[in-house]
């Protein structure tokens, strides 16, 4: 899993486009991580412009890698493969990032919610990104504070999935 285009796309395009789109007042930047290129290139993007912006990881809570436990099985398509990716390794000494845990529930929940609520037909990861953030928004030291994620997959490759399962 080393693709280094992946980090240079997200760091030549991603990253730019949330920071002039924030006008630079991204505080934090959550993430589902797959292979960790987008951790990896917005990550770097942000840091640069501004060390203190947080960057958190996304992955499942039922195979929390990242966080030091161990990898098995889960619902969250795309993330949480269950060892930590050369790409993350190799970015490791360049930024640094938190690791929050979701639940597959909770996370299908929060996508399922997107669509009923909003009208965004999202992934179970794009859900699992909805539900660190709003997570981390409900907590007092994160009031008034701009909170981006990204929404990496549509609903369309879950249709015979738990998503639309009621």
């Amino acid at each position: 899993m080393v693709n280094e285009a992946n980090v240079e796309a997200h760091y030549k395009w991603t990253g730019p486009e949330i920071w002039k789109d924030t006008a630079g007042k991204v505080d934090i930047f959550v993430t589902s991580v797959g292979s960790g290129g987008t951790l990896a290139g917005v990550g770097k993007y942000l840091k640069e412009k501004n060390q203190s912006i947080r960057i958190v990881a996304v992955e499942p809570a039922e195979s929390p890698v990242l966080s030091g436990g161990k990898a098995s099985k889960h619902r969250i398509q795309g993330i949480g493969v269950g060892f930590e990716t050369e790409i993350l390794k190799a970015h490791k000494p360049i930024i640094t990032y938190e690791v929050k845990t979701i639940y597959s529930e909770d996370a299908i929940t929060k996508a399922r919610m997107l669509a009923r609520e909003e009208g965004l037909l999202v992934g179970i990861s794009a859900g699992a990104n909805i539900a660190v953030c709003l997570e981390l928004a409900a907590k007092e030291e994160n009031k008034g504070k701009m909170i981006v994620t990204m929404l990496p997959s549509g609903a369309d490759r879950y249709l015979s999935s738990d998503l639309f399962k009621y």
